[in-house]
């Protein structure tokens, strides 16, 4: 820690004093007198007052009409500070959310969440009162997760709206919500939700410790948080889920999940995730189970041509064409003829020329997000071939990857980590390097786990009777027969239970 940090800190860890003089030249010292501090000084029944609150953070009508104005009315008078709290606390109701603090961290603290904190000359505490009024966006559909049949609502940044998000879906008692703090600078607010009844509380316990020791200054977004939580993870698959609909966040707690909202991201940790709800969305659940199954097939079918499509083309193409027909080889050998490099060379540069594009349409305004893909999509890439520089097969098949990855957008980083991968191994082993690449990618990802909990359940470990909801999805009569738990697969590997 620098010495700055540790001198911000010493003055904060110091309770209140009697004197409001050395209260307030204390809160100056802290906050080295920020301009969005506001220090409001008056009398209440003979005694001296002051209020203090962060610009922004605060609703000045609920300030003046919950707080100011009861006080303002207050005709009798005093002997100490202590009656005039008492007063306050019993007699007027400045606020649903009033909290006695006694000491400048927690000040500080209450400050900077929206709380108006009361100070009285001649009492060693404050009053932290609940005004908050800061802007926040409002609830509309997340652009990640949208379906067709489902709820149109998703989290903001706001956690206590996402809070009563969840609250609204679940109304029981047995929905917990544990709050806690990240961050030694920031302070974020953290919310451990769970429900009682079917989660193991050893769990909730580990994930507690982990959130409780984050090494870290500040939290921005869910990626601070992450790596922390899948410490025995795999590298390239995720351990902990990311969803921004409260309806997918209450039926992953139905099934034993923990999730953590995060205070400024709209995005909450789902805890664990298995690899198979990646092909899972809630519009499964509102269509035909037939329809649903074909789906998630398709989706499965979708992975393998988005990894394999352009691997398999390579190795075929090089190192096996007695698998292609007499026409089939032909055509692709003409083709080829015109290109200047190698299909290695070929499918890597065309591939690099999709990420550049496809980070360019990310990161520029919508306005003009759409003119880069017209230029990528029909500029580049005709030119590209009419020029001889690219085959049309070669185009052809990275073109339909790229396009069947589109239908798992939550595996883009790892499908675009592993397909140059696998067209190196097939460049220099053919099917071979495929197959030995393919054997690593599925080793790692069954030796994923968090807490104990395998991400390849229930598949791995393998329990047929817990199939019904992955690759096939049957009727809601026999699926609410007996719902699969995650805590039933928890150290499934050490203690070989199935």
């Amino acid at each position: 820690m620098s010495d700055s940090s540790a001198h911000l800190k010493q003055p904060e860890a110091q309770a209140l004093s009697a004197s409001l003089t050395d209260n307030l030249r204390m809160i100056q010292t802290v906050w080295k007198s920020s301009a969005d501090l506001i220090v409001t000084k008056f009398s209440a029944g003979s005694i001296g007052c002051a209020m203090l609150s962060c610009e922004g953070m605060v609703s000045s009508s609920l300030l003046s009409q919950m707080v100011f104005q009861p006080i303002n009315s207050i005709e009798e008078q005093f002997s100490d500070a202590d009656a005039l709290f008492s007063h306050l606390k019993t007699k007027l109701l400045l606020s649903t959310d009033c909290q006695t603090v006694r000491n400048f961290a927690e000040i500080s603290r209450m400050l900077s969440a929206g709380f108006a904190v009361f100070f009285a000359d001649g009492t060693a505490s404050a009053l932290a009162v609940g005004v908050q009024g800061y802007a926040s966006r409002s609830i509309a559909e997340p652009e990640s997760e949208q379906n067709i049949y489902g709820a149109k609502e998703g989290f903001t940044e706001n956690i206590r709206t996402n809070l009563s998000l969840l609250r609204r879906r679940m109304k029981s008692p047995l929905l917990t919500m544990q709050m806690c703090t990240a961050g030694s600078v920031s302070r974020t607010d953290l919310c451990i939700c769970y429900l009682q009844d079917r989660v193991d509380m050893d769990f909730v316990a580990e994930i507690q410790k982990k959130l409780e020791n984050l090494p870290l200054e500040t939290v921005l977004s869910s990626g601070y948080v992450r790596p922390f939580l899948e410490e025995h993870g795999s590298r390239l698959f995720h351990s902990v889920g990311t969803t921004e609909r409260p309806d997918v966040l209450c039926a992953k707690m139905l099934e034993g999940r923990i999730a953590v909202l995060i205070d400024g991201t709209p995005f909450a940790l789902v805890l664990p995730q298995l690899f198979w709800e990646l092909f899972q969305t809630m519009d499964d659940y509102n269509v035909p189970p037939a329809y649903a199954t074909m789906i998630r097939l398709l989706k499965l079918a979708a992975l393998a041509a988005a990894l394999l499509l352009p691997a398999f083309y390579l190795a075929i193409a090089v190192w096996h064409p007695e698998l292609l027909n007499r026409t089939l080889l032909q055509i692709l050998s003409e083709a080829e003829q015109r290109a200047p490099f190698s299909l290695a060379v070929e499918m890597l540069g065309v591939l690099f020329m999709f990420e550049v594009i496809r980070e360019a349409g990310i990161r520029l305004p919508k306005a003009v997000g759409g003119a880069v893909s017209i230029v990528g999509g029909l500029i580049i890439g005709d030119a590209a071939v009419n020029s001889g520089l690219v085959s049309t097969p070669v185009l052809t098949v990275t073109a339909l990857a790229v396009t069947a990855g589109f239908v798992i957008p939550e595996l883009h980083s790892v499908m675009s980590l592993l397909r140059p991968l696998l067209i190196l191994a097939a460049s220099v082993c053919g099917l071979s390097g495929i197959a030995v690449v393919s054997a690593a990618i599925l080793l790692d990802l069954c030796a994923a786990e968090v807490c104990g909990f395998p991400v390849t359940a229930p598949f791995a470990p393998l329990r047929c009777s817990r199939l019904r909801d992955v690759f096939v999805r049957i009727g809601f009569k026999s699926l609410s027969q007996g719902n699969f738990h995650v805590s039933e697969v928890r150290n499934a590997r050490r203690t070989d239970k199935f």
